[in-house]
Formats: structure tokens, C-alpha cells, sequence
């Protein structure tokens, strides 16, 4: 029966010139790594040095790589679900199609990656960085991004549905037609973020602070922005809401003509619903 250390030297491509007995005595550098393929599921790959590595359909499910140095890596289909890569560095990797429901990668670094088409389906990201990550219809369904930096983040058309981002950091995030349905944004700072048609019904933003935000056609049905800081009479003009919407004291919101929400029921594996605002 192929032992762990088996398996990862059967998922592992490198420069033909690198001594495998590097890898086998435990060498906390794996050098020269060209690509991983394959299954590798459960490997113990802490603290490695992994930079500009390449995951080509591989399995990592439930692998563990805290701590690990994976900055400039691509992920191209592989699957990394239930993953452990807790204070991992990803800046700058490229990511399309990659599987990270699951994972846990909290306090993780991804400064500046490019995230399309990936699944952070139930992540834990607690705390993380993603600054100016391009995650441009990525999935964050009901994901722990609680004190997460996601400051200048491209997030449009991303779903943050049900998500838990309370004392998050959007500012400057591009999130145009993103879902936040159902969430938990309380203290989180939207300061200057771009939310035009985004979809805000049922969730949460108490102590969040809008000011400068741009909610132009944004859908805030249902939201609770009651103790909502810095919203002015202008934004909420701007958006689209209805009588179960809880506005600060003072403020109003309107209803808006043309748009609808539909909820749609997905299996269980993805979101539990999807919201999108529709115009005719």
C-alpha cells in the first residue's frame, strides 16, 4: 500500500537534476518543483518552500501546507478541498477553477491574485489578506471572511451569500453586482466601495461604515442598515428598497421599478440559494 511520502513523490514533477533524497530526508525546501498532478490527498507539506509551484489537476484534498511559501503558484483545476493552508503566503498566484471549499486559510496571505472560477465555498479566511485580489465572479458562500483585508479587492459579480465578514475591509472593493445576500457585515468598512447593483437582501451591516460607497441600483430589500454609519439620503435614493428594509433613523429608502430578486434552489454542496437582481 503506497505510503504518503509514495504518493507525493508520484504527484511531484521536478528538474530532472534534483536529488530525491532531498525530499525524503524531510528537506524543508523542495527545489526546482516544475508541477504537482495526481492525488497527493491528505500530504503533509508545512512550511515548504513552493514559489511559483504549478497544481495541474491535482487532488490535495484535506493536504496541509501551513505556513507554506506558495507565492507566484498556479492552480489550474485542482482541488483543495478541506485543505489546511492556514498562514499560507499566495500573493500573486494565479488560480482558474481550483476547488477550496472547506479549506482553512485564515491569516493566509493572497495579496494580488487572481482568483477566476474558484470555490471558497464554507472557507475559513478568517483574517486573511486579499487586496487587490481579481475574483471577478468567485464564490465565497458562506464563507468565514471575519476581519478579512480585502481592501481594493475586484469582486464583481462575486457571492458572498450568507457569508460571515463582520469587521471586514472593502474599501475601495469593486463589488458591482456582487451578492451579500443574507450576510453578516456588521463593523465592516465599505468606505468608498463601488456596490452599484450589488445584492444586499437580508443581511446585516450594523456599525458598517458606507460612507462614500456608491449604491446606485444596489438591492437593499430586506437589509437591516439601521445602525448602518456614514449613509446619506442620496445613497439610499440610489438604491432599491422595500418595506421590510431597516434604513438609520431619519433616513428613507424607495422602491424601485423594473427590478425583481430571484431566489434559486441549488443542491445542498453549493449555495443554499442565489440572488440576483434582474432588470427586464
Amino acid at each position: 500500500m503506497p505510503t504518503r511520502s509514495t504518493s507525493l513523490l508520484l504527484a511531484l514533477a521536478v528538474v530532472a537534476w534534483v536529488a530525491p533524497r532531498a525530499m525524503l530526508a524531510g528537506d524543508r525546501e523542495v527545489a526546482r518543483v516544475v508541477s504537482f498532478g495526481g492525488a497527493c490527498a491528505r500530504c503533509e507539506l508545512s512550511g515548504r518552500k513552493l514559489a511559483g509551484a504549478q497544481f495541474i489537476g491535482a487532488n490535495f484534498t484535506g493536504a496541509a501546507l501551513v505556513g507554506s511559501d506558495l507565492q507566484g503558484s498556479r492552480f489550474l483545476g485542482s482541488n483543495f478541498a478541506g485543505a489546511d493552508l492556514s498562514h499560507a503566503d499566495l500573493s500573486d498566484s494565479a488560480m482558474l477553477g481550483a476547488n477550496f471549499s472547506a479549506a482553512v486559510l485564515a491569516g493566509a496571505r493572497l495579496r494580488g491574485a487572481e482568483l477566476k472560477g474558484v470555490s471558497f465555498l464554507g472557507a475559513n479566511l478568517s483574517r486573511a489578506d486579499l487586496g487587490e485580489v481579481q475574483a471577478t465572479g468567485a464564490d465565497f458562500t458562506r464563507a468565514n471572511l471575519y476581519g478579512a483585508a480585502l481592501r481594493e479587492a475586484q469582486l464583481a459579480g462575486a457571492i458572498l451569500a450568507g457569508a460571515d465578514a463582520r469587521e471586514a475591509d472593502f474599501r475601495g472593493a469593486a463589488l458591482q453586482g456582487a451578492v451579500l445576500a443574507f450576510g453578516r457585515f456588521d463593523n465592516a468598512s465599505f468606505l468608498n466601495a463601488e456596490l452599484q447593483q450589488a445584492v444586499m437582501t437580508g443581511a446585516s451591516f450594523a456599525g458598517a461604515d458606507f460612507r462614500a460607497a456608491d449604491l446606485s441600483r444596489a438591492v437593499i430589500a430586506g437589509a437591516d442598515l439601521s445602525k448602518a454609519r456614514g449613509l446619506r439620503q442620496e445613497q439610499l435614493d440610489a438604491a432599491c428598497g422595500d418595506g421590510k428594509t431597516r434604513p438609520p433613523d431619519k433616513l428613507v429608502v424607495r422602491a424601485c421599478s423594473g427590478i425583481r430578486v430571484l431566489v434559486q434552489r441549488v443542491p445542498a454542496a453549493a449555495a443554499p440559494r442565489r440572488l440576483v437582481a434582474e432588470e427586464p
